[in-house]
């Protein structure tokens, strides 16, 4: 039997089982990774490394962790202030996607190709705050209070940030849908 997160993260805690946050980490550390390919815009080794920097600081402030949340919410919410803390970093070669389609893992057909390439370049139109939080919802399937924990956002803000979002795609992406 699979134990729950709490299961684990209390063995890490009251324990101080390394083994029971390894397993946490190999849980949770696809998530995290996808979450901040993402917010790199692809670039793999900058993610690897801020996922790396989260779980790092999420194994020194488990003890923090209320559960008021879920562990990926929590983790999201860490993973969220390193790579805007990366940001502020004057590194403008380490916002470069690692290579064209980095985002892609096989062959695909030329429509879904297409697609995929017209997403993304709409997607870098919207303002990064936006794209955050239209990933959160639509990627990571988290709800909107969520999304406020993960960011730091009041509710409204998150809500506000997906609707322009979605209004901005809109306009952007119309020639694939034939009904407007």
């Amino acid at each position: 039997m699979i134990p729950p997160d709490s299961e684990l993260i209390a063995r890490a805690l009251v324990h101080d089982d390394r083994a029971a946050f390894g397993e946490l980490v190999q849980r949770h550390q696809s998530a995290v990774r996808r979450f901040l390919r993402h917010l790199t815009r692809g670039n793999h080794a900058l993610a690897d490394d801020l996922a790396q920097e989260t779980f790092l600081q999420a194994y020194r402030g488990l003890s923090r962790y209320r559960g008021e949340a879920s562990f990926t919410t929590w983790l999201f919410g860490i993973a969220h202030n390193h790579f805007r803390n990366a940001r502020r970093r004057p590194e403008p070669a380490a916002w470069e996607p690692d290579h064209p389609g980095s985002g892609e893992t096989a062959p695909s057909p030329a429509r879904a190709v297409e697609l995929h390439e017209d997403l993304s370049a709409a997607l870098r139109r919207l303002d990064p705050d936006e794209q955050t939080a239209l990933h959160l919802f639509y990627e990571q399937n988290l709800t909107h209070p969520e999304i406020a924990g993960i960011t730091g956002w009041p509710l409204g803000t998150v809500k506000t940030h997906l609707a322009r979002g979605k209004d901005k795609l809109r306009p952007l992406l119309a020639s694939w849908n034939p009904q407007i």
